[in-house]
C-alpha cells in the first residue's frame, strides 16, 4: 500500500491500562442519531391524526331535531331511554369527532342549552347531530337523520 496514511493502517489501536477496549456496538451507538428536537415526533404524529369537522344540519334535519327536543320535553317526567349523536371538539387541535350515547334523560337544561341525563353527563344542545327515542311508543319516529 502507497499513500498518506499507509505507515498508520496496519497499527493497532493504543491499549491503556485499565481500560478495557469498547465493543463496536457503544462504538457505533456514539455515532447514531439523537432527538435534537424534543417533542418533534409527538407534534408530527399529533398533526397527523384525522379529526372531523363539524357540519351544519340542513333546515329540514334541524326542523326535525327541534320537534324531537319538544317530544322529550313532554314527555320527560317519564326519564325516556334516547340515542343521540353529538360532537365532540378535539381539545388540542380544530375539528373533533362525533359520538353516539344512550341513555335516560333526566331534564333538559335550555338555560345552558344540555340534555342532562340520569347518570350526570351533559350533551350541549348546539352540538346534537340527531336524536332517536329507544323505548317502545316511539319507535315509529325514527332518528334524525
Amino acid at each position: 500500500m502507497c499513500g498518506k496514511y499507509s505507515d498508520m493502517i496496519s497499527l493497532s489501536p493504543p491499549r491503556y491500562d485499565g481500560c478495557e477496549p469498547m465493543s463496536l456496538h457503544d462504538r457505533a451507538a456514539q455515532f447514531s442519531p439523537f432527538a435534537a428536537l424534543v417533542g418533534y415526533d409527538d407534534a408530527v404524529e399529533e398533526t397527523a391524526r384525522y379529526t372531523d369537522k363539524k357540519r351544519e344540519l340542513t333546515e329540514d334535519e334541524a326542523e326535525t331535531l327541534n320537534a324531537r327536543l319538544a317530544e322529550l320535553g313532554d314527555r320527560l317526567s317519564e326519564q325516556p331511554e334516547i340515542r343521540v349523536s353529538f360532537f365532540t371538539g378535539d381539545p388540542r387541535k380544530q375539528g373533533g369527532c362525533y359520538t353516539v350515547r344512550s341513555g335516560r334523560v333526566r331534564i333538559i337544561d335550555w338555560y345552558e342549552g344540555a340534555l342532562v341525563f340520569t347518570d350526570g353527563a351533559r350533551i350541549g344542545l348546539s352540538e346534537l347531530e340527531w336524536l332517536e327515542f329507544t323505548e317502545n311508543g316511539s319507535e315509529e319516529l325514527g332518528a334524525v337523520r
